[in-house]
């Protein structure tokens, strides 16, 4: 035998009705089965606001009670056929006279004890049974209305009462042994000895399946509700949750218990004592197999994860009470519990220090004030002679509960929980762990919810992939060539790697646009020129703080400082950076030192290994160097694609000024080519060489030989600089014809060496790997202790959206591996 129990949502109209008729005829087919039922959903919430609004006196109570009684009624009007439904009609018109007479009660004496307001609720379930009853019949279904006041007997704890276990078990046996038609039963409600209705609580009709399937030893007890089973975390929240096939008794305990929508702890008791498996399943889609809950998870079923699944209460305070005057001292835990059990609060969580120097509790906000006048008259002594101190109040938190039977004993589970959260920025304000080891329990910031749950969920269960959130400003060559490059390769690393990029947030000098789950790479453009949220670049850091998304990272693909100097709000933010912008670690020491800190402080990540040769692995090169012990012994680098180009193709047969024109033409050089010659560009980027070497070196102390004469740089527009140009080609005709006669080649050479910076115009002969350099690459030559006698040598394009963007797409890749 079997019982099935359909929740509010199951029954909320007659369509649904329908539907869980089709379940049970199905059902009656494979076994003999009973049936309990909740009322409509949404009619115990209406019946309790038609209860206050008559104890007001207000007479919304008879709108409330009209609504009540015309949902009943279009019900039965659908389900049953027209001839045979006046019968019904007058039967359930006869129940809720009953309500209503109840309710103007109610108005004219203006109160609801906890006892009328459990009789006025019983309607509910009273109703709808009633009414399923009667549809079964209708589809030729031989059924029987059971109104289990008669059989569950309780206490007269009205709003929770205790149900007298041996006296309902016999009434139930009894009835079953006399009554062989499928029994459509109330749940939620039993009754006094002396027959006064009362109710059984939070989850009170799964108690009451719980109840007829322990009274009768069922095989199985299943739970009809609106969701695929019980879930990995709550769906809202994670999108990539999903049902968990198997759970424990003490598993789905645990996740109930901090918010989880499962079985109410109590109402599993009869079951559990009976050993007896209880089934979650959905009338939405009764083929899915649902959650399996049971005392023992099948041997040949294999955990898909270390954990089971994750659940979270919303809104908690913590009240911490510390002080000298704990350690040591029997009974004060005692008299804290007490003191709150007798104002009945609730305790959610507790956590002390083993130096007995503090206890942190967790309880519902409505109860903080309660709580915290409670505990300062009890410890009034302590709190005035300073043994103990004032109790502090922490509000707006959050718990997160991690729960699974493989947690016991698997060494590694709590060390990788807090890695999630710390890598994501999330601050652990107290932790509680029990010896069975079934639950770790975690009190965040409440705003931090979400995102915990969503990084727990992907660092334990075998998601699809994983997800890495960008927020990128700047959509000019470099940023929109990335935003190719993620479109094309976004599918491969799916595939391959299962990491998705998402770009959450777009901005350039005009417009910015956010989509939570991600903005469509086909046509961003468009998307981002219909915007109607205008830039600016401390809403778009704000918007980047208030979406709160783990694994968050920043790209600046612009050169602009306003950008770059909103780094270290950034970074303080628990958000990473990506950059090829390298104005941030070639300007102030001090910034270049905060942002390093920064990273350390709140284990974040600011990359930038594009400021220094675009995609070539320049930085990371030099940065393995260093942490393996070698010794740097001299950097020499040309650094310019623009002026590799121009010395490249130099010879005695043309003329500097042409070449420059031409490079200028070809988009090589800056729109001012006056902004290449000057040499900062290359200082720029010798300068972050030098600070990442340990060096405090400033801008001012790189020694840069100019290409040019003062005159040129002081030329009104680009003519008239061409044409001061010209008087100089002889002059570099010169040195070139110098170098060629030696059999040497000019560069323009950027060198570090003995804590000296200088960037010269130089002679390299065939020995030196600079001589055969052509095009537009860069090139850079470590000679270190274990490099001296053939320098480590880099080579490659250093200039270019492609290879750039490459380059900064690489470094998100990095922040996620």
């Amino acid at each position: 035998m079997k019982i099935l129990k359909f929740g509010g949502t199951s029954v909320q109209n007659a369509k649904m009705i329908n539907e869980v008729i089709k379940i049970i005829k199905n059902s009656l087919k494979k076994d003999k089965i009973a049936v309990v039922v909740s009322a409509f959903s949404g009619i115990t919430d209406k019946i309790i606001q038609a209860g206050q609004n008559a104890a007001k006196g207000d007479d919304k109570h008879l709108e409330d009670f009209k609504e009540i009684e015309k949902r009943h009624m279009e019900a039965i009007k659908f389900l049953i056929d027209i001839k045979k439904q006046s019968k019904i009609l007058a039967e359930t018109k006869t129940i809720l006279n009953e309500l209503e007479d109840c309710l103007n009660g109610i108005f004219l004496i203006k109160e609801l004890s906890v006892r009328s307001l459990d009789f006025i609720m019983s309607f509910g379930e009273r109703l709808s049974a009633y009414i399923v009853s009667r549809a079964l019949i209708e589809k030729k279904v031989d059924s029987e209305f059971v109104d289990s006041r008669n059989l569950v007997k309780t206490d007269m704890m009205f709003g929770n009462a205790n149900v007298n276990i041996k006296e309902t078990f016999q009434n139930i046996q009894k009835h079953f042994h006399n009554n062989k038609k499928l029994n459509i039963i109330t749940g939620f409600i039993g009754s006094t000895d002396k027959n006064a209705t009362t109710t059984l609580g939070r989850g009170g009709s799964d108690y009451s399946a719980a109840l007829f399937g322990a009274a009768l030893n069922v095989k199985e007890i299943e739970i009809w509700t609106d969701v695929d089973g019980v879930m990995t975390a709550d769906p809202r929240k994670v999108k990539k949750a999903f049902s968990i096939p198997y759970l424990t008794y003490e598993e789905a305990m645990e996740m109930s218990h901090f918010g989880a929508k499962v079985i109410h702890p109590p109402a599993m008791r009869p079951a559990t004592e009976k050993k007896i498996p209880m089934i979650i399943k959905n009338t939405f889609n009764p083929e899915f197999p649902g959650t399996y809950i049971s005392a023992k998870i099948p041997a040949k079923i294999e955990k898909i994860s270390q954990i089971t699944g994750i659940s979270s209460i919303n809104n908690v305070d913590i009240l911490q009470v510390q002080g000298s005057g704990l350690v040591g001292v029997v009974g004060v835990a005692k008299r804290l519990f007490q003191t709150l059990a007798e104002k009945k609060i609730n305790i959610i969580l507790i956590s002390q220090a083993s130096s007995e120097h503090s206890i942190c509790i967790a309880i519902n906000p409505q109860d903080s004030e309660k709580a915290l006048d409670a505990i300062h008259k009890e410890f009034e002594l302590e709190i005035s002679s300073g043994q103990v101190d004032k109790v502090k109040v922490e509000n707006k938190k959050s718990i997160i509960a991690v729960v699974g039977e493989r947690m016991r004993n698997t060494p590694g589970i709590s060390g990788k929980l807090f890695s999630s959260l710390g890598n994501n920025g999330i601050n652990i304000a107290a932790i509680a762990q029990g010896s069975s080891e079934l639950n770790i329990s975690l009190v965040i910031d409440r705003e931090d919810e979400e995102k915990a749950l969503k990084a727990i969920h992907d660092t334990f269960f075998l998601s699809k992939y994983r997800e890495i959130n960008v927020f990128l400003i700047g959509t000019g060559l470099i940023g929109s060539t990335l935003l190719n490059q993620i479109k094309a390769q976004n599918s491969q690393l799916q595939n391959k790697l299962n990491i998705k990029v998402n770009i959450i947030g777009l901005g350039n000098s005009k417009d910015m646009i956010f989509a939570k789950e991600g903005i469509d790479l086909k046509k961003w453009q468009q998307i981002l020129e219909s915007s109607k949220e205008k830039m600016n670049i401390e809403n778009f850091i704000n918007k980047v703080k208030e979406l709160n998304l783990p694994s968050s990272v920043f790209v600046d693909c612009t050169a602009c400082e306003e950008v770059s100097n909103q780094y270290e709000n950034i970074l303080n933010s628990n958000v990473d950076i990506v950059t090829p912008n390298k104005k941030a670690n070639s300007g102030k020491f001090e910034t270049y030192k905060k942002l390093k800190t920064l990273t350390k402080e709140k284990n974040c990540k600011f990359l930038y290994e594009t400021n220094v040769g675009a995609g070539l692995p320049i930085l990371s090169t030099l940065h393995d160097l260093l942490i393996s012990g070698d010794k740097i012994l001299k950097i020499e680098a040309i650094l310019s694609g623009t002026l590799s180009y121009i010395f490249n193709t130099l010879d005695s047969q043309k003329e500097f000024s042409e070449i420059i024109k031409t490079a200028k033409s070809k988009g090589f050089t800056e729109p001012d080519p006056r902004d290449d010659l000057s040499g900062l560009d290359v200082a720029r980027k010798l300068l972050i060489l030098s600070r990442e070497m340990g060096s405090t070196s400033k801008l001012k102390d790189i020694a840069i030989e100019k290409l040019i004469p003062e005159e040129c740089f002081k030329a009104q527009n680009i003519e008239d600089f061409f044409k001061k140009l010209q008087k100089y080609d002889q002059l570099m005709k010169d040195k070139i014809k110098k170098a060629q006669k030696e059999k040497k080649v000019l560069r323009y050479v950027a060198t570090l060496e003995n804590n000296k910076a200088q960037i010269s115009l130089q002679s390299v002969d065939q020995n030196h790997p600079f001589y055969t350099l052509s095009g537009s690459d860069n090139i850079v030559s470590f000679t270190t202790n274990r490099y001296k006698k053939t320098p480590l040598v880099i080579k490659g394009p250093g200039a270019g959206a492609d290879v750039t963007a490459a380059g900064v797409f690489a470094d998100i890749m990095r922040v996620i591996r």
